[in-house]
């Protein structure tokens, strides 16, 4: 059988999905080297920011087998130093003659320099071939770049009926085990969590992936205006598995008190403007690539109406809480059906339900 461009890059994309939830800051990417007789002879992929980039792991597995052949990658080479050296010269030094990206990088560091730099030593440069496939397996990297701000997804656990517990106050746990092993796998993948002062004071919770492995430390984050978390809170007892940051307002932050207990517990107070619009832009200056907010129901509703959400994760349960229950974003006006790319999938006894806002970036 003969492959094609596009079972090439397929390869590529699959690799690029082998460093799913390690690699942030840095995009997931996958590379193949195929050889002019058309044999796959290296390929590899981005483990971890900081080690070698996939192109430059692919070549070093082909060896002089790159001499004239095609570079499959999933995202632009790179043309600057940053933690690792330039992937674009490699390229031209192992004698690739064309090179086939999915995507250009949206990084102003690269964005077309590395296009522009093979072009400039001889070498064929196509873009385009797997762009969706790649664009959708780094939205948090391509909206941090495009919009200076993390990737926010929207995740919540609703009764049949349109609820998110059976009264305000009150803990509510609606997912079955299968709904529960796949969030904990979501959270194994982002960057930070965020929850508000409400969660915890309510839920009480750890904030930790369980029964999953986490290559890096998870930031959890807690949206907390009037700095009423609790030093007690569970989760300020698990700083040694992630930071823990608190974000309020500046009159907030001024109780000396207040702030004193919950620093001295490991907690890092973080002064923003009050909004949520804000406190994901300082989460963004401090390299979190995508932040996963699970609740309640206050922030839920100011991240909403603030339009910082990108993404909608829905676990849709049998449960009928009633008239007394807390209803999800509050009659907001979020349908479903009008998700872009919308997916449905049964897990367990619930379904999930997810799609983006505005479409994938």
């Amino acid at each position: 059988m003969t492959l094609t461009d596009a079972d090439y890059m397929a390869r590529a994309l699959f690799h690029a999905a082998r460093g799913r939830g390690r690699t942030s800051p840095n995009p997931v990417v996958g590379a193949v080297v195929v050889s002019t007789d058309g044999v796959v002879v290296g390929q590899g992929y981005h483990a971890k920011a900081g080690e070698p980039h996939a192109e430059v792991n692919a070549l070093r597995m082909a060896g002089s087998l790159a001499r004239g052949g095609t570079l499959f990658c999933t995202l632009e080479p790179c043309s600057h130093t940053g933690r690792t050296g330039p992937c674009v010269p490699t390229i031209a030094e192992a004698g690739i003659t064309r090179v086939v990206a999915a995507v250009e990088d949206p990084n102003p560091l690269v964005k077309g320099q590395g296009f522009a730099y093979l072009a400039s030593h001889g070498v064929k440069v196509e873009v385009g071939l797997g762009e969706t496939a790649a664009l959708l397996m780094n939205q948090p990297f391509f909206t941090t770049m495009r919009a200076g701000r993390p990737y926010v997804i929207l995740k919540a656990a609703i009764s049949a009926d349109g609820c998110i517990a059976e009264a305000p106050g009150r803990r509510t746990a609606l997912t079955s085990p299968p709904a529960n092993r796949h969030a904990h796998q979501v959270r194994a993948e982002v960057d930070a969590i965020g929850v508000g002062a409400g969660t915890v004071a309510v839920d009480d919770p750890l904030l930790t992936p369980r029964g999953v492995y986490r290559e890096s430390p998870l930031t959890r984050v807690i949206f907390d205006r009037s700095l009423r978390t609790s030093p007690r809170a569970r989760l300020l007892s698990t700083v040694a598995a992630g930071p823990v940051i608190i974000v309020t307002t500046a009159e907030s932050a001024a109780r000396t008190e207040a702030r004193a207990a919950l620093e001295a517990r490991g907690a890092e107070i973080v002064v923003t403007d009050g909004t949520v619009r804000d406190a994901v832009r300082v989460l963004g200056e401090r390299d979190i690539t995508s932040l996963l907010i699970e609740g309640g129901a206050e922030l839920h509703r100011a991240a909403w109406d603030e339009e910082v959400v990108d993404l909608v994760r829905l676990y849709v349960t049998p449960h009928v809480l009633g008239p007394t229950g807390v209803r999800f974003l509050s009659g907001r006006r979020l349908f479903p059906a009008a998700l872009a790319r919308r997916r449905v999938a049964p897990v367990g006894p619930d379904v999930l339900i997810e799609g983006y806002v505005h479409g994938p970036c």
